[in-house]
């Protein structure tokens, strides 16, 4: 159904070659990460490929399609132009390839900005995002070990790096974000 070939044809021409390398590496990422956790691989393959599919729009186009689209969007979304595509790419998605798995929408939806409650799907798309193999950040090999161990724990620590991350660059932090990451504190604190 996903039709992962014509996928990567369809982003090869919409994609600068270094977003199409970190789609392809996010996908696969996506597919180890649901095998480990028990999720459907080839909805995760399908969701880590397409999860930036209009990151590189012109930004007016991200901001068209992300109030067109519907969805549940909050003002500090609508107003940081690097959390557009998700919005953007989960609406296209749906509205071009007939995509109606709310799971593989949620994914692309949230693999930014995460939420509380995410589904393991979500949760997988948004961690292989992070820790995929072109990725470089200081720390990043302590996260994907922590990825292949605890995903509950990643989570919380992926919540507070992304945290910290746009707070030192002086950004908008959506609501979503901040009940993800209270989400997650609390099933650590109960749970470990």
């Amino acid at each position: 159904m996903y039709n992962i070939e014509d996928k990567k044809i369809f982003l090869k021409e919409r994609l600068s070659k270094k977003r199409y390398i970190h789609s392809v590496n996010v996908s696969e990422e996506s597919v180890r990460l649901a095998r480990l956790y028990g999720a459907d691989a080839e909805r995760a393959e399908f969701a880590g490929l397409m999860h930036d599919v209009c990151k590189e729009l012109p930004a007016q186009e991200q901001y068209s399609l992300a109030v067109e689209s519907g969805f549940s969007v909050c003002r500090e979304e609508l107003e940081s132009r690097s959390l557009l595509h998700g919005i953007a790419g989960a609406y296209f998605i749906k509205k071009q390839f007939g995509v109606e798995d709310i799971d593989i929408i949620n994914a692309i939806r949230f693999h930014t900005v995460g939420r509380a409650g995410m589904s393991r799907l979500e949760e997988i798309v948004y961690l292989a995002d992070l820790i995929s193999a072109e990725r470089d950040y200081k720390d990043v090999d302590k996260m994907r070990k922590l990825v292949y161990s605890d995903i509950e724990k990643a989570m919380l620590e992926s919540f507070r790096f992304s945290i910290e991350s746009v707070l030192k660059k002086g950004g908008f932090i959506p609501v979503c974000t901040i009940e993800g990451y209270n989400f997650y504190m609390r099933f650590c604190k109960k749970n470990h």
